[in-house]
């Protein structure tokens, strides 16, 4: 079954209030995030479901990330399939650092992309 191109955005196209969930794992997300975003590993994610439900139950569009933005196209093709507004950020934290779009540590320490 064909369900037609996946949504996706440009990391530079994710407005700064836009809600971001970041599927990436424990230590990715150690090493640096987008402020603000919704940390659920794609390991994780499925028993996880709800608390994504809960975050975005106003409707607002999920703008899911990874490193590279493979791991975040399944968990996107996966949510546009329960009926969530969600789009796969093209080329993830990789290219979210390369539009110079902020990042942040929860240790304070320098943030990069692992």
């Amino acid at each position: 079954m064909n369900f037609g191109p996946l949504p996706s955005v440009d990391a530079a196209a994710v407005p700064s209030e836009g809600f971001v969930l970041d599927v990436r794992e424990d230590d990715e997300w150690a090493a640096g995030h987008v402020e603000g975003a919704l940390h659920i590993p794609m390991s994780d994610f499925v028993a996880r479901f709800g608390e994504l439900t809960e975050a975005v139950e106003d409707g607002r569009r999920v703008h899911v990330m990874c490193r590279v933005g493979g791991r975040s196209a399944q968990v996107t093709q996966y949510l546009v399939r329960q009926g969530v507004d969600a789009v796969n950020v093209d080329g993830g934290m990789q290219a979210w650092d390369g539009a110079g779009r902020p990042m942040v540590t929860d240790s304070g320490n320098p943030a990069f992309v692992l």
